[in-house]
């Protein structure tokens, strides 16, 4: 009975002294990088497919957006509990997008915010828009770059997952020149960041200024409005509006007026002030005036919710960010959950040229001529207080 022993205790320090078989980190991987999962979202009326695309970063943030559009659709985010939550305005299905949208989450183009009078004058030539904001063009007009379906790539990287969307916006689509090649890339990056960049080229000078339109409301699941959000706004001028929203041309500085949030205040603190500026515009739909940087993104405004802990802080390297308080937003629209979306339900920041730039000499040029590259981003960061 001795030799089986000596066999039994021999071959378990074989097995000690063996090579352990190296560990398969696929799945490490996939989990620190994240994912990124396609579905369809339904049919337009011709029949053509739309397409969801799920992003999950690495700390399990979520967004979902349609290639309908660049659609913003949901971005869910955490707590001060660690409960996600959806902290944008939206529809659960294709079809509330294609009734009636105040462009919920939308990719916004060729000219995002409004040019007066649907006209602009470039290299001596005259261009009519759509007039589809009373007399004026707002958004792109009446088939803007949200009404589109968009190619879509996905990609993971190290960085976090990515959706890359382009669109050949043909010469004289809604009445702009040139045919625009333009790329969008949204990142959700493992620093808990969604990064947007956008690029366009053109073959024939044109104008151009694009954003992102999502209403961000940080009690999730937009429980209540956002006028118990607090704001902050790194801008000492405005861009001064006429009561149809139009620029009048002049930058209004901010100081001792209730549009001052150089120091962060409640959103519905000074809201309903009888400013001039703010009986305009109904409450706050401003572009605020930004100093950017030639070499990094420049501060456009921390949001933050205090029941929730919520906070979004958005960076751009844009001149100007218009920021909207839904002030138009009536109670008419059910939106995600059966969720009625009344006044001042979110928030937008729209970061871009400012409006009308086009038709104002001293505003900083939009004009995109061929051999050039227009490129911006903005980067909205999330956390919990």
């Amino acid at each position: 009975m001795l030799l089986p022993r000596l066999f039994f205790i021999t071959l378990l320090a074989v097995m000690a002294c063996s090579p352990k078989p190296k560990k398969d980190h696929t799945e490490d991987a996939i989990k620190n990088t994240g994912t990124i999962t396609k579905t369809s979202f339904g049919h337009l009326p011709d029949g053509q497919e739309v397409f969801l695309y799920t992003l999950t970063n690495s700390h399990g943030l979520e967004m979902k957006v349609t290639n309908y559009g660049g659609l913003i659709t949901s971005i869910k985010t955490p707590d001060k509990n660690g409960v996600l939550e959806d902290i944008v305005l939206g529809y659960d299905t294709l079809g509330g997008y294609l009734k009636e949208s105040p462009l919920f989450g939308a990719l916004v183009g060729r000219y995002a915010n409004r040019i007066a009078k649907a006209r602009f004058k470039l290299e001596g030539k005259e261009y009519t828009l759509a007039a589809n904001n009373g007399p004026n063009s707002i958004h792109g007009g009446r088939k803007g770059f949200d009404k589109v379906v968009w190619n879509a790539e996905e990609a993971l990287s190290p960085d976090g997952p990515s959706l890359t969307l382009t669109y050949l916006s043909k010469d004289m689509e809604e009445g702009f020149p040139g045919n625009l090649k333009v790329h969008v890339t949204y990142a959700l990056t493992n620093s808990n960041q969604l990064k947007i960049t956008y690029q366009a080229t053109t073959d024939k000078t044109t104008i151009v200024n694009l954003t992102q339109h999502s209403y961000f409301n940080l009690t999730g699941n937009a429980k209540r409005d956002i006028l118990d959000h607090d704001l902050m706004i790194p801008a000492d001028s405005i861009v001064a509006i006429d009561e149809m929203l139009i620029p009048t041309g002049q930058l209004r500085r901010v100081a001792g007026t209730p549009l001052d949030f150089t120091t962060p205040h409640r959103i519905g603190e000074r809201i309903d002030h009888p400013d001039e500026q703010l009986k305009l515009g109904r409450g706050y739909d401003h572009c605020f005036v930004l100093q950017p940087s030639a070499d990094s993104l420049t501060l456009a405004a921390t949001l933050s919710e205090p029941v929730s802990g919520r906070t979004v802080t958005i960076f751009t390297s844009s001149p100007g960010v218009q920021v909207y308080s839904g002030n138009f937003l009536s109670g008419s629209i059910t939106g995600k959950g059966g969720v009625v979306y009344k006044k001042r339900f979110g928030i937008c920041f729209e970061t871009g040229a400012y409006p009308d730039a086009p038709n104002h000499r001293g505003f900083p040029s939009t004009i995109l001529r061929p051999g050039e590259v227009y490129k911006t981003t903005t980067v909205f960061r999330f956390a919990v207080r």
